[in-house]
């Protein structure tokens, strides 16, 4: 090789590891900048992540809710961001006083945890379930199947809420199963893991426990738990409701006088009511007094013109 020929060749190469240089330098840098960018992008999902954690502990469920929403306009799939929409979006349907409103954001509640669960499954994923159950249990007995799937399911993954007991008995006697609704009633009445034995059940719960087992026909137990919640309830319509109940309990037992006084306490005590006229009908007629049977429905249908079974009765 000539000298020119061997001093071309070298300038050759030394522009091509010039060139080389070059290039790698190149993707150095864009690998440092694609990292740094990640970073400063990982932390503030996390930053936003911490605000929307920071607004649920503070309660602010439409704050969050509308965040959120935000937020999965640019991750659709994010397990974290549709949990918070669903939670939150549960949170403002019960607060809800407008059927509809409580519908549409039950329904978006229950849109945002099942897509959740697509994402995620296993112990992360047991309170997903537990909202999930809740939500549909609020949407009627229409979703009492519904209900129980994902409140037994929270359960099968260890989730722990004290009010799981209540609505799968809720949810079971909405399905007429009154058994499995008065054994789940009884674990929400005595949890294992609570230190407070002395909290009293609520007036709520214990007619529930009470039409479950007057379902069952079971009027003894059923009468205990009516009693109970007459005594210690402070809201009439609940005394009203259990009252009403009770005194049926005591039309099955044969006490007819037993049962006229809760019908009669009822009207003495909360005014004119077309529910407990009705029963008192019923009452006269089962003792043969077929004349204020009628007076007592005829008086149903001036305070409720469409009570049915008012009408069923004037009319056989």
């Amino acid at each position: 090789m000539s000298l020119r020929s061997a001093h071309s060749y070298y300038n050759s190469h030394k522009r091509k590891q010039r060139g080389l240089l070059f290039v790698c330098a190149a993707v150095f840098a864009i690998v440092i900048l694609s990292l740094a960018l990640f970073v400063v992008s990982a932390n503030r999902s996390v930053k936003k992540y911490k605000d929307l954690t920071r607004l649920w502990k503070n309660g602010e469920y439409k704050e969050v809710y509308d965040e959120s929403g935000l937020r999965l306009e640019e991750k659709p799939l994010d397990f974290f961001l549709l949990s918070m929409r669903g939670y939150s979006a549960f949170q403002l349907a019960v607060a809800q006083i407008n059927n509809q409103d409580m519908q549409m954001y039950g329904d978006e509640s229950i849109a945002a945890l099942r897509k959740a669960l697509l994402q995620k499954s296993g112990e992360r994923s047991g309170r997903v379930h537990y909202v999930l159950g809740k939500a549909y249990f609020l949407k009627g007995a229409d979703y009492a199947n519904q209900a129980i799937k994902y409140l037994e399911e929270a359960v099968s993954l260890s989730y722990r809420a004290e009010d799981i007991p209540e609505y799968l008995g809720l949810a079971y006697a909405e399905l007429g199963d009154y058994r499995k609704s008065v054994e789940a009633f009884s674990e929400a009445l005595s949890p294992a893991d609570k230190d407070d034995t002395n909290e009293a059940p609520s007036d709520i719960l214990l007619l529930a426990i009470a039409r479950s087992y007057f379902e069952m026909g079971e009027a003894d137990s059923s009468r205990a738990y009516l009693i109970q919640c007459i005594d210690i309830s402070k809201d009439f319509t609940v005394q009203a409701s259990a009252l009403l109940m009770l005194g049926k309990a005591l039309m099955k037992e044969g006490d007819i006088e037993g049962a006229e006084q809760q019908y009669l306490r009822v009207l003495r005590e909360g005014g004119e009511r077309a529910d407990a006229r009705y029963e008192l009908g019923v009452l006269y007629a089962a003792r043969g007094e077929n004349t204020k049977a009628r007076a007592e429905w005829r008086k149903v249908l001036r305070l409720d013109p469409a009570y049915t079974p008012a009408i069923a009765r004037l009319t056989m």
